[in-house]
């Protein structure tokens, strides 16, 4: 998932102690500079938007909590064909959506095709994959798919394929009302500035540990730092400065909570439009990079640097892009006809506030390492980010910074969405290869991990080949807490459960 769709930057937020905070002093303060773009899980295709959801609603199956295992939630058990075409799922009877209406096996079909037939940005993981949906029975529904697909089940996990009310949403338009099945309920969302979170009393589940759950939305890290020390929130997750982050773990009122992300950050480019639709050049600036320097400088080591689309520790991954190397990349640009006197001249994207403060340090080193070869002249360019996802989905840029959280925890969740044919134009970049499409098409139908990390290898050495994409460095995730707060759990899925968390 791209943190993507129209982006709404905040005014100066300043919020009165009018809200469920002055009512209920045990309720959790969260602070973030992130966004919710909808509450509609059939559009939402953003990070922050997904998280909400997975704390109003749920799905078939769900991750076990710090776990990437996958473990029932709204379906008790399911069988799978010997074939791995045909998914049976068995439901949890007497459960209501928060309106109080009943869950079925008709509101399952009812919202895998609506997501369908909307055809939102994420609606491809599904139409791609799914054939038909059928009602066995009132607690039994069947999925049919198009072809054998191994992660079948982690798809299943992901907010596109979670159930919504029937009688509040409609199969004609999207809605953000947030109606399913979770252990909150929105009480009150004023777009950019606050969410409210009030106990779903319809939950079937544990009640969650705060009743009431408030979300402010902060307009930089400098104004969420000053919130958290201020005691304006309970708790800051997304996105702080790593110096800050480095300040306050020397503060006994505060705890930071650090682990490992699957959240990759990368350069993405438009290979269709020139220079960039020659893989000489993508190559050349690929060895330009030195990421050591990038997560040393920017990040103060609280980065990775990345070297696969597939994060490390995820099975699959392989160290395919090459390390930097200035004097290749020079070798690269001469062979294709570029030199001192005829400069390869270029523009570089970049989003100043959506991936925190830090990336306009991050487009200054970009454009300091790639004109240190002494052949490439770099243009710097910026643009919020409504106009910035607008311009590279129309394919108006060339080079730009993006990021990715996976949709589903496996490689495929990396790889189909960014370059297969299917998915590739909604990132921008416009690859299509049709070799790789087959690659990835083949390792979806492999039903064991080590068949397809030998396909995956294959896939990622392409890449490295062709490189539409220039992977950087992987994140780590960091929240700061007031030391009195409890249960904040940082998982490898990057799903933070409000619902765990108390004072």
């Amino acid at each position: 998932m791209r943190k993507t769709l129209l982006f709404f930057l905040a005014l100066s937020v300043v919020i009165p102690l009018t809200s469920a905070l002055a009512q209920d002093k045990d309720a959790i303060v969260i602070g973030t500079t992130d966004r919710i773009v909808t509450l509609d899980p059939a559009n939402a295709y953003d990070y922050f938007s997904c998280n909400v959801i997975r704390n109003i609603m749920s799905g078939l199956v769900d991750y076990k909590l710090g776990t990437s295992e996958i473990v029932p939630a709204l379906a008790e058990s399911w069988d799978v064909s010997p074939d791995g075409l045909t998914y049976t799922f068995r439901l949890r009877k007497g459960v209501k959506f928060s309106d109080g209406s009943p869950f079925d096996a008709r509101a399952v079909k009812f919202s895998i095709e609506r997501a369908i037939k909307l055809n939102g940005e994420p609606a491809f993981l599904l139409s791609d994959v799914i054939d038909r949906v059928e009602v066995v029975d009132d607690y039994t529904v069947r999925f049919l798919l198009k072809y054998p697909f191994s992660p079948f089940l982690s798809l299943v996990a992901f907010t596109i394929a979670f159930p919504v009310s029937p009688a509040s949403y409609n199969d004609k338009d999207f809605s953000d009302v947030g109606i399913g099945i979770g252990p909150y309920r929105v009480k009150k969302w004023v777009k950019d500035v606050e969410l409210i979170l009030e106990a779903n009393p319809n939950w079937y589940g544990a009640p969650p540990k705060s009743k009431v759950v408030v979300i402010r939305f902060y307009e930089s890290a400098q104004s969420l730092k000053a919130a958290i020390k201020k005691g304006e929130v309970d708790l800051a997750y997304r996105t702080l400065n790593p110096e800050d982050i480095l300040a306050l773990k020397g503060s006994d009122k505060f705890k930071v909570y650090e682990s490992e992300s699957p959240f990759i950050r990368y350069l993405a480019f438009n290979a269709k439009r020139e220079p960039f639709n020659d893989p000489s050049v993508r190559r050349a600036i690929a060895y330009a990079i030195d990421r050591s320097m990038i997560v040393k400088r920017v990040f103060k080591d609280s980065m990775i640097s990345l070297y696969s689309l597939i994060p490390m520790g995820m099975w699959g991954e392989v160290k395919a892009f090459p390390e930097y190397d200035r004097g290749k990349a020079i070798e690269l640009l001469r062979n294709v006809g570029y030199s001192e006197t005829k400069p390869l001249h270029i523009e570089l994207w970049y989003t100043p506030v959506y991936y925190g403060s830090a990336e306009s340090d991050v487009a200054q080193m970009l454009k300091l390492m790639l004109e240190a070869t002494g052949i490439i002249r770099v243009e710097l360019k910026y643009s919020e980010w409504a106009t910035y996802v607008e311009d590279f989905e129309r394919g108006k840029m060339g080079l730009f910074l993006l990021g990715w959280y996976p949709d589903y925890l496996d490689p495929d969740g990396y790889l189909w969405p960014l370059v297969h044919s299917s998915g590739s134009p909604n990132l921008g970049s416009f690859y299509s290869n049709p070799k790789m499409d087959e690659l990835l098409l083949v390792a979806r139908q492999i039903p064991h991990r080590e068949g397809r990390a030998k396909v995956y290898g294959e896939v990622q050495r392409l890449l490295a080949e062709e490189v539409p994409y220039i992977p950087l460095w992987q994140a780590k995730q960091y929240c700061v807490a007031k030391a009195e707060v409890k249960g904040i759990l940082l998982e490898p899925t990057q799903i933070f459960r409000y619902y765990l968390i108390y004072k």
